[in-house]
């Protein structure tokens, strides 16, 4: 399995690297349809991808320089009956806490963390 998990870094790397990061939702922001709802952390996503909303690959940005993807957060909206991948890209573990607590609120929004092994 460490091949494939490897593999599967490696794609989402390609991916962030030739893609632009499009941060829309700054950190402190409102939800635009659901305006008691705050982003933690810079939301936005990678311009000229697609994800299950034909919209372009979530991305929570931290405050880590570094543009490394951290984890993944698979989540599923019980309301939209959909799901999709959340890339978390330079996140400490404060924001990834503050970000899985975003994807984990109320009874419709579930998330599930899946970390990167540290880099050898």
């Amino acid at each position: 399995m460490k091949d494939n998990d490897s593999a599967f870094w490696q794609a989402l790397d390609t991916l962030v690297a030739q893609s632009r990061l499009v941060m829309d939702r700054p950190r402190g922001s409102h939800h635009p349809r659901f305006p008691e709802i705050v982003y933690p952390v810079d939301y936005g996503y990678l311009e000229n991808t697609a994800s299950m909303d034909g919209q372009g690959i979530d991305v929570w940005r931290g405050t880590d320089p570094a543009l490394h993807i951290d984890a993944v957060i698979c989540a599923v909206d019980l309301l939209k009956k959909d799901s999709e991948i959340k890339l978390l890209i330079g996140c400490t573990p404060e924001e990834t806490r503050l970000v899985m607590d975003f994807h984990t609120r109320g009874e419709h929004m579930k998330g599930l963390l899946v970390r990167r092994q540290a880099r050898a």
